[in-house]
């Protein structure tokens, strides 16, 4: 049994379209703090949020990526602690990953996709670093030597183990939505 969407009328199908993308970032945000037998490397695990934002941006406008960065950003900040900022991080990734204008540049395929996730968060966590370098310098000027050395030692463990589990999960995220995304534009289509 399959479901006709080109007969259901366009408000419904728009309304579909938002519930599949809405649930997406909620299925994100509550596996975001597990952590699955075999799903961690260092006790870091992958980050959900940033692959969702690749995902959408990748074949979208970069006012668009950064308002999906800044959402789901403002949204783990909730969820977490908002100092340092998870907003900053996700609207960079947003914003560099709609302007890579994927048509031009890579084919598209999950090795693209992976190594776009990879590059990017190396990237997000080096933001968050940055913040926590700064952060360091404005409350402990006299520690800064110190603290700065362990905070960029912890950074590239950190880094390296967020951008291989992140890769690595990002088909899991990206080619359902994808394949949706792309179904649903032929659909919402206007019948000539």
């Amino acid at each position: 049994m399959t479901i006709q969407l080109t007969r259901w009328p366009s408000y419904w199908r728009r309304a579909l379209n938002w519930g599949i993308t809405v649930g997406s970032v909620f299925l994100c945000l509550l596996v975001l703090p597990t952590r699955f037998p075999g799903m961690s490397l260092l006790d870091v695990g992958p980050n959900w949020l940033l692959v969702w934002v690749v995902a959408w941006s990748v074949k979208r406008t970069m006012l668009e990526g950064a308002l999906a960065g800044l959402t789901l950003g403002l949204i783990q900040d909730g969820m977490t602690a908002p100092d340092p900022t998870h907003a900053l991080s996700l609207v960079a990734i947003g914003v560099i990953t709609a302007r890579l204008q994927k048509q031009r540049y890579i084919q598209e395929d999950f090795i693209s996709i992976a190594l776009i996730v990879f590059g990017m968060a190396v990237l997000a966590e080096t933001i968050t670093a940055l913040q926590f370098s700064l952060h360091t310098i404005l409350a402990s000027p006299e520690m800064v030597e110190r603290d700065l050395g362990s905070i960029w030692l912890y950074h590239q463990r950190i880094a390296l183990a967020s951008a291989i589990l992140s890769s690595l999960w990002a088909p899991v995220v990206y080619y359902p939505l994808n394949r949706w995304w792309e179904r649903f534009a032929e659909i919402d289509q206007p019948q000539a």
